[in-house]
């Protein structure tokens, strides 16, 4: 597919100025030029295109908002001075793959005053002797180089990054930790209810407990209380009981006056 209706699809429903990032790789380019991309994709911001077939950037449209440019497996070997004047905030270049041989072609991206990072990664010029020294000091607003900056410290993902993209992966880490610290709150907070509410539960047992306690008596009481209703009936006055006593009395006192006469 060549490059100018690659971009007709990427439009589909959209105007030129709503696209803010435009993958066009692998697409065929002709006379090794840019076809197709104009002016009019003034938000855009990312702009791939590795493996088209390009040898020169010449006919590159100015878009003032773009920040990193693909150009990777091509067949670029200069006239670089034109990404200075087209893509003056560029922070991020990609020329691996390309046929570039000497630092001196690299000297036009000095005016690139906002370039971060930039590789050149299977270029020829990597071959120099002192090519990471010669390069930094050429282009001392540089970062990375090839993915490292001048101590060999390796950039982050963050750095390889668009401006505005996402979220940072730090930010990422602070607002889970802040969910699970919430989580782990809310589960030691209902855990401590639960202790809380089992303690409570508890010592309502044992406060039903004594009241029942104070009702029936310890050790027995309530059968104490049976014995002393027992004796409290004993003491009630009994007829029946009182006659047999009577006749009882009366028998005793006839054998008296018998033995008195005899």
């Amino acid at each position: 597919m060549d490059m100018k209706k690659r971009i007709h699809l990427e439009l589909r429903n959209r105007t030129p100025s709503d696209v803010r990032e435009l993958v066009l790789d692998n697409c065929r380019s002709v006379e090794g030029k840019i076809e197709g991309l104009t002016s009019e994709f003034v938000n855009l911001e990312f702009l791939s295109l590795i493996n088209v077939g390009l040898i020169s950037v010449s006919n590159l449209p100015k878009l003032a908002k773009l920040k990193k440019l693909e150009l990777s497996d091509n067949r670029i070997s200069g006239g670089l001075d034109v990404l200075a004047e087209k893509l003056p905030n560029l922070t991020h270049l990609n020329l691996s793959g390309n046929k570039l041989k000497d630092i001196s072609t690299l000297e036009p991206l000095k005016k690139l005053e906002n370039l971060k990072s930039l590789d050149l990664f299977n270029c020829e010029v990597t071959n120099l002797n002192d090519y990471r020294e010669s390069v930094f000091k050429l282009l001392p607003q540089l970062t990375y180089l090839d993915g490292y900056d001048m101590e060999d410290r390796e950039a982050s993902d963050s750095d390889g990054e668009v401006d505005g993209e996402g979220v940072d992966d730090d930010e990422d880490e602070v607002g889970m930790s802040t969910v699970n610290s919430n989580l782990q709150n809310d589960a030691e907070g209902q855990f401590v209810q639960n202790e809380l509410r089992f303690v409570i539960e508890g010592e309502e047992e044992e406060d039903s407990g004594d009241e029942e306690d104070d009702e029936f008596g310890q050790d027995g009481e309530v059968e104490d209380e049976d014995e002393d209703e027992d004796e409290d009936e004993e003491g009630i006055f009994n007829p029946e009981a009182e006659a047999g006593k009577g006749q009882k009395r009366k028998r005793d006192a006839e054998d008296e006056d018998d033995d008195e006469d005899d």
